[in-house]
């Protein structure tokens, strides 16, 4: 018997398959069960008429609780009332295993209640579309940099130093040293870049932030190139050709999954290069024209984040932060040192920053006057101040938040569900 899934469902119009799966939910009218059958691909309406097959299978059917695994033999039929055009009728049915009463029922349940149950919240058809637009998403991000020259490069998760600032890092015991989980893997970026030109890294990175935001996780995946020979506004434009791609790539392969989360796909669409680009005084001039008291010098909230995209109709691109509000191998602008070159890339509809990088400071002295004025330790960076030694160029890179970019895409109102099993302030389990 041909085992089919429900993804490949259409391949099989006309002939007799096996699905295995877990019973989604159910209805039956009298002498037919409507059975709605899951198996992680899709889900499938499977029709048992009780004349086609034994009394034995069609109780057990009746029976069946919900997210029971069953094996459901059928012949699959094209049924344009179906929500993904396709049913299979029943001719033989096997319960593999009774599940015992689900706690997650048709019924409203709160987040709480949800988050708690988050192994089995991940069944339902939400969930799936959110996780199958992430791993499209993940899919984009790898091809973009593979076909364009990139190598990957993967970055240590124990390091012996910050990266993005002291007050946000996991400590932990190394064999009697101090060591850290990563904040960001782009300080070895920079040292493979050195090697090959151009790099990415891809994996989890860790930020001991005490927020409890829509926007923050304490773990969270994030790509990072760096490029070599690469100055602020030619990492701006991979910047925006890199999202530009990423999005597109999802309107072309998850249409379904968008329409069952009931995205408005407008504004994906008008995610089209080039973005607007504003220098960090100009974005303060029309966030103070639109009610913002931001003081001189200080970064964007949340709440400036939204106010600025809200300017536009795609994502924009904010360069030039000042230096005091930025970390330290940021490269000050030689025309005004208050500035550094730097650039955030501020997604639309609320979302705020996805992407945040720029050009690296590539001038040994300098290099060491910033880590002493950040009160850094310097013997940890000696590796990382050899790279100014031997061959140093201008180079940059970013980092791209996935989390941030799933909820964005997917318009979701909490990045909690953008990953299988969420890691946030107070809350490690399950």
């Amino acid at each position: 018997m041909t085992r089919a899934t429900v993804e490949g469902i259409a391949q099989h119009v006309g002939n007799e398959v096996t699905l295995l799966g877990w019973l989604f939910a159910k209805r039956s009218s009298g002498k037919i069960h409507f059975l709605q059958v899951r198996d992680g691909t899709g889900t499938i309406q499977c029709v048992m008429v009780k004349a086609q097959v034994s009394p034995e299978e069609f109780e057990a059917a009746d029976r069946c609780p919900q997210e029971s695994s069953v094996a459901v033999t059928g012949t699959v039929r094209q049924d344009a009332r179906s929500a993904n055009g396709y049913e299979i009728d029943v001719k033989s049915y096997r319960t593999v295993s009774a599940s015992e009463p689900y706690p997650i029922s048709p019924k409203e349940h709160g987040t709480a209640f949800l988050m708690e149950h988050r192994h089995l919240w991940l069944r339902s058809r939400r969930q799936h579309a959110i996780l199958r637009v992430r791993a499209s998403i993940i899919r984009a991000i790898r091809d973009y940099f593979d076909d364009r020259g990139f190598l990957l490069v993967d970055t240590p998760i124990l390091t012996p130093a910050a990266c993005e600032g002291t007050t946000t890092l996991f400590e932990l015991d190394y064999f009697g040293e101090k060591a850290y989980l990563t904040q960001s893997g782009q300080l070895y970026n920079e040292a493979t870049a050195a090697a090959f030109g151009k790099v990415y890294a891809f994996g989890p990175t860790f930020r001991a932030e005490k927020s409890k935001t829509r926007r923050h996780l304490m773990e969270f995946w994030m790509v990072e190139p760096e490029m070599a020979f690469c100055d602020l506004w030619q990492n701006m434009e991979v910047a925006e050709d890199f999202l530009a791609y990423v999005v597109g790539r999802v309107l072309d392969e998850r249409r379904f999954e968008l329409t069952t989360l009931e995205r408005d796909i407008k504004p994906l669409e008008a995610v089209q290069k080039p973005f607007p680009r504003l220098h960090y005084e100009e974005a303060v001039k029309i966030l103070r024209a639109n009610g913002s008291d931001i003081p001189d010098g200080d970064d964007f909230g949340g709440d400036d984040e939204t106010i600025l995209t809200k300017q536009f109709d795609r994502p924009i691109i904010v360069h030039h932060y000042p230096s005091a509000v930025k970390a330290f191998y940021m490269k000050q602008d030689a025309e005004d040192p208050k500035y550094c070159m730097s650039m955030d890339l501020l997604a639309p509809e609320g979302y705020g920053e996805i992407i945040g990088g720029g050009q690296r400071e590539e001038d040994l002295g300098v290099l060491q006057a910033a880590i002493a004025a950040h009160k850094l330790p310097m013997e940890a960076f000696g590796w990382y101040l050899d790279l100014r030694r031997y061959g140093s160029v201008p180079h940059s890179g970013f980092g791209l938040g996935v989390e941030r970019t799933v909820a964005w895409i997917c318009g979701l109102p909490h990045i909690r569900e953008t990953i299988p099993f969420p890691r946030m302030l107070e809350k490690i389990t399950p």
